[in-house]
């Protein structure tokens, strides 16, 4: 979900640089995020990319947001299995840093079930999800990210672009016209996530220009604009997976052998007191059902919800890497020594 930086390691601007390269943002944008009480023609979100500031979009009208009851999704997906994220710990946060072995720092990614949309709602609203017997307390969310809905491959030749979630897609446009029309491309891809109140997203900023609807309950987000990166203290960390060891029941931290280290914030919840410095400037916003968030490339966004089910869609359109834009993406994230997660003198 990071942004990736080019081969060529971009050099690494002071401490005192970066703080008051933020300072000036702020004091120039504030801390308001503008509302739309209607989506915006083509030429004007084609101004707010320009401008690069989150923006919550009412009115943006799709089916989905009529249709898509617990009825009406067990019925048009019957006994289709779905790809769900399961962590161990009783609240997600995939895609995230976790103590593993020896109490040492990984990046993990959840433990992927197959599961009937039925289940998987059941256990949603039930509010707590078990897998393989009542005693393993995990937590799921649907959040595969890798354009289950619609990936770039629809575009090119839909036959040929199959998804665990096709009894929906006419619930779904492939693309978002305004959006479309601006950007001059279609999505690279369209996500479906379903989770509940224990379902986390970790800080993160993501490559692309996104477009996020919420469909049934209430999404919470923590934003901060790509000049205040320093202030979520990235680190490399080895990659691991959870997985089952030794026929247990339970979900263990298992390390990668052969994945690069990853770069990822060391913040685990930016919202705690003491998580941030005392220069941050973060945003807070809630959409609720029928809301839309535009979020611009490289803002950090910090995602909770609430609800028994959550259910939302994002459309992720590639970001324009002409231009100086990317560049000073590039230079505000820095590409210098990232410190490791871990202490390298501890040899456990």
């Amino acid at each position: 979900m990071a942004l990736e930086l080019d081969q060529v390691a971009s050099p690494s601007l002071t401490h005192d640089i970066v703080r008051w390269i933020s300072q000036e943002y702020h004091d120039m944008n504030g801390s308001s995020i503008q509302t739309l009480e209607s989506p915006p023609t083509a030429a004007e979100f084609a101004q707010l990319v320009h401008i690069s500031r989150p923006v919550v979009i009412k009115g943006f009208q799709i089916p989905a947001l009529e249709r898509w009851t617990d009825d009406y999704l067990q019925t048009k997906l019957q006994d289709q299995l779905i790809s769900v994220a399961i962590t161990p710990n009783g609240r997600v946060q995939a895609d995230a840093i976790a103590a593993g072995p020896g109490g040492k720092l990984f990046f993990v990614e959840p433990f992927i079930e197959k599961v009937s949309m039925g289940k998987l709602l059941k256990q949603l609203n039930a509010g707590t999800c078990t897998q393989r017997n009542s005693d393993n307390l995990s937590a799921s969310y649907l959040q595969s990210q890798n354009g289950n809905m619609y990936s770039s491959r629809f575009f090119e030749s839909p036959n040929d672009d199959s998804s665990e979630f096709g009894a929906l897609r006419g619930d779904v446009p492939s693309n978002i016209p305004w959006v479309t029309e601006a950007l001059g491309r279609n999505p690279d891809a369209v996500n479906l996530w379903i989770g509940n109140s224990k379902s986390i997203t970790s800080i993160h900023s993501d490559p692309y220009e996104n477009i996020y609807t919420v469909i049934r309950g209430s999404k919470h987000f923590t934003l901060l604009p790509p000049c205040e990166g320093w202030c979520l203290q990235e680190r490399m960390y080895p990659h691991a997976v959870y997985g089952h060891t030794d026929n247990s029941n339970c979900l263990s931290v298992i390390p990668s052998s052969d994945t690069p280290q990853v770069r990822w914030s060391s913040v685990i919840n930016p919202d705690l007191p003491g998580s941030l410095p005392l220069e941050a400037h973060p945003l807070h916003v809630t959409l609720e059902a029928g809301d839309t968030l535009y979020l611009p490339v490289g803002w950090w966004h910090y995602v909770q919800q609430s609800g028994p089910t959550t259910i939302a869609l994002n459309w992720w359109y590639d970001a324009e890497v002409r231009g100086m834009n990317w560049i000073w993406l590039s230079l505000l994230r820095g590409s210098g020594d990232v410190p490791p997660g871990n202490d390298e003198t501890d040899t456990r």
